[in-house]
């Protein structure tokens, strides 16, 4: 069994207990002082950060997905413009040659512009031939397709002197050479041709043509 606690024994002990629970208390209540004060701090500084800063409501999250798009395919501009221009310049059969052409001794034929002096050398062979299309056996529409690409394509590979070789005609109906004379019209007609001659007879002939190409622009 528990001992009973013990009497006070006098007045002193008395005042002794009183004043133990009166620092109790004070200490207490001033424990009790210190957190309220701490807590009003705490709703003044929140307060005056929600004023500070106004009104707020959440952001609107949207899922969202990146993709990267497939870049779009190369557009081929210089061959539409090749093409373009090979619509534009379209050779012609009946193209009449007649007014162009020199004839003397050998036919030739030069752009206005260009000087006597450029057939000459080209007849004399100061221009060396780097390139030449052979168009024998060919039908009409395959030789002047032949005859146009190789013209350009010479042309931008920087070729000057090339040589065309459409043939006599000897094996042609009627021994007419039609394909000489429709690319004699074909070369007048394509604008990179400055001048052409007759080739020499050690390069054909009759049945071939020294052609000199405008510089090219490449």
């Amino acid at each position: 069994m528990p001992r009973p606690a013990s009497p006070l024994k006098s007045l002193a002990d008395l005042q002794q207990v009183q004043r133990t629970l009166a620092e109790t208390r004070e200490r207490e209540a001033a424990a009790a002082a210190e957190r309220a004060a701490a807590e009003k701090k705490r709703l003044a500084e929140q307060d005056l950060f929600s004023r500070a800063i106004g009104a707020t409501r959440p952001l609107k999250r949207v899922a969202a997905v990146p993709l990267t798009p497939e870049p779009p395919a190369p557009i081929p501009v210089q061959h539409q413009l090749d093409e373009q221009r090979v619509l534009r310049e379209s050779l012609s059969d009946e193209f009449d040659v007649s007014t162009l052409l020199d004839v003397d001794d050998a036919m030739s034929f030069r752009r206005p512009g260009i000087g006597t002096d450029v057939t000459r050398k080209l007849r004399a062979g100061e221009w060396t031939i780097q390139r030449e299309v052979d168009l024998h056996g060919l039908r009409s529409d395959e030789a002047r397709e032949a005859l146009g690409a190789f013209i350009r394509t010479a042309y931008k590979q920087g070729m000057r002197c090339v040589r065309v070789v459409h043939g006599k005609g000897l094996g042609s109906p009627g021994k007419q050479p039609v394909l000489k004379t429709k690319t004699q019209r074909w070369l007048i007609q394509k604008n990179e041709v400055l001048a052409f001659v007759q080739a020499k007879p050690a390069e054909g002939g009759a049945g071939a043509l020294v052609v000199l190409l405008s510089p090219s622009k490449r």
